[in-house]
């Protein structure tokens, strides 16, 4: 019985991982910007990302242990080891999203949008704040590549079967 509760806990949050990148990124972000002026975009983005990065967070943590736990069932094999190890990196890189990289993004946008209100060039505030969103986009890509990784192990996995 606990064995098939992990099995649960592990799949669910695998599914919630992936869903929610492929959700965000193919459906709600096109929907959005086609929809909403640029300042109200920003807003609700401002407000989505850090919930989005918490439910990674959870998401991965809830992998972790459940991998971890079924480590102690069945003895810590590479079966265990890999997406124990893929749901730790998932969860150090949704951490490292939503504190400090989307604070800083937030930070540089304000800063941008305070000094092109008072007609300044800001060629490196625009430098440095595109490089951070390129970071997130890129990370939050690895993200899906690793939760698509879990869904592949999963599946050759003997103790989730």
């Amino acid at each position: 019985m606990t064995e098939r509760i992990l099995i649960f806990l592990n799949l669910l949050a695998m599914a919630i991982l992936v869903g929610k990148i492929v959700f965000l990124s193919f459906v709600t972000a096109p929907v959005l910007a086609r929809t909403l002026d640029a300042n109200a975009f920003s807003q609700v983005v401002r407000n989505l990302f850090p919930q989005y990065y918490a439910l990674g967070m959870v998401s991965a943590a809830v992998g972790w242990a459940s991998s971890l736990a079924l480590g102690l069932l069945y003895g810590y094999e590479s079966f265990v080891l890999i997406p124990s190890t893929l749901w730790l990196g998932i969860l150090a890189i949704e951490q490292y999203c939503r504190t400090p990289l989307i604070p800083r993004m937030n930070d540089l946008s304000d800063q941008l949008k305070a000094k092109q209100a008072k007609g300044l060039s800001t060629p490196l505030l625009q430098k440095e704040r595109d490089g951070l969103h390129r970071r997130s986009v890129q990370l939050n890509s690895l993200v899906l590549i690793m939760g698509l990784c879990l869904i592949g192990f999963s599946g050759i996995s003997p103790i989730l079967q």
